[in-house]
């Protein structure tokens, strides 16, 4: 007698604490979709995620000016945080997983401090005049940066309502502390520089430049040939700082020491603008707001990010084969992890645990599958 097909295998377990000495290496190919959280409405789209220390909560702004907070650990939705007056971007966790700050979007530019646990806030951070498009915490204590299109940088105490240093820069879109928290990193992409500077000596000069206008793309249509960078990160041996672009050429994988092109991590496809959001740079938006589609693995070797033309995320081993391209040195994906069921707009690691998310108009916890293989490209 003929027999139907087998059932699907169970999906994976949620993350346990043995997860944590899971070599990343063995299962990068086989993290797939595993929760997937609709929002209130089709047109509401996730700008930001950020997981807590812990890698037990997720975070996620929103454009209807919702936070939704989610346990990673067992893959729920908790509440959602209303910021109807305000709007919020770029939210992100304290040292405390009961607190986030947030950029506003409406009203006026000011940052602010909210307590997850009864929607109330803690304090406010005013002092910018233009759209914040960056926030970065030190991952040592409790200061944090913000960069703004008021062509500023401000370094923060969470326990002060004024700012510690002001820094005037040109387009300071993009910030990042190295995994010591000894050094910072800001873009400015008008200039197509990256600066580092000493966190003891944030009032002097950076101590390195990095010159990145021989990596630039040739000038886009109308003449634009401002970077679109989207996002900049450290990795955590602090050996690579990587640049995410929305360029065709791909993302730049820097050496953090010196700020030699390591390689270009291009995409499999044409970037497309339903799938990818603006830069910082590219005003006005032709997208919903973002934090980059990329996102470095905890132990430093592989980078996840969008494909830019589909649904599917793709790899990059910082490790692999690096070719030749004409004058360019690149890496291409290593293999992709297959999605049918939302776009990757915002792609972020989770540093605790084997496990990742993505989100577009939806939010996608990815897991690894034992059942299914890598999917080369």
């Amino acid at each position: 007698m003929a027999q139907g097909p087998s059932p699907p295998p169970p999906p994976p377990p949620p993350p346990t604490d043995n997860d944590k000495t899971q070599k990343t290496s063995d299962i990068i190919g086989t993290l797939r979709p595993t929760k997937l959280f609709k929002l209130s409405k089709a047109d509401t789209y996730v700008t930001s995620l950020d997981f807590d220390d812990e890698g037990v909560l997720l975070i996620a702004a929103c454009s209807d000016s919702s936070l939704q907070l989610y346990s990673a650990r067992d893959g729920t939705h908790r509440k959602t945080l209303l910021s109807q007056k305000y709007g919020c971007h770029l939210a992100r966790f304290s040292h405390h997983s009961d607190s986030v700050i947030y950029a506003s979007t409406k009203v006026d530019d000011t940052l602010r401090y909210l307590s997850t646990h009864d929607n109330s806030y803690i304090r406010y951070f005013k002092g910018h005049s233009g759209t914040v498009t960056d926030i970065a915490l030190s991952p040592r204590d409790d200061t944090f940066l913000s960069c703004a299109a008021d062509n500023t940088v401000r370094l923060w105490n969470l326990k002060s309502q004024y700012a510690q240093a002001r820094l005037n820069l040109s387009t300071p879109y993009l910030a990042a502390y190295d995994p010591s928290a000894t050094v910072f990193a800001v873009a400015s992409a008008s200039t197509s520089s990256i600066l580092l500077y000493d966190v003891r000596n944030y009032d002097k000069a950076p101590f390195a430049t990095f010159d990145m206008r021989q990596y630039d793309p040739p000038p886009g249509p109308g003449g634009n040939n401002i970077p679109e960078w989207t996002k900049l990160e450290f990795s955590n041996d602090g050996k690579s700082l990587l640049v995410t672009t929305n360029h065709v050429q791909g993302h730049l994988l820097l050496d953090a020491f010196n700020g030699e092109l390591k390689a270009h991590l291009p995409r499999p496809y044409q970037p497309t603008w339903g799938i990818l959001r603006s830069a910082p740079s590219i005003t006005p938006s032709k997208s919903p707001l973002g934090q980059g589609d990329t996102s470095i693995s905890p132990d430093g070797r592989y980078v996840v990010g969008s494909s830019g033309a589909d649904r599917d995320a793709v790899v990059w081993d910082t490790q692999g084969r690096v070719s030749k391209e004409g004058e360019r040195k690149v890496i291409r994906p290593m293999c992709s992890l297959p999605c049918d069921r939302g776009k990757g707009a915002v792609t972020l690691w989770n540093h605790r645990y084997n496990m990742m998310a993505t989100a577009d108009t939806e939010v996608i916890m990815w897991l690894p599958d034992e059942h299914v293989g890598m999917k080369p490209l």
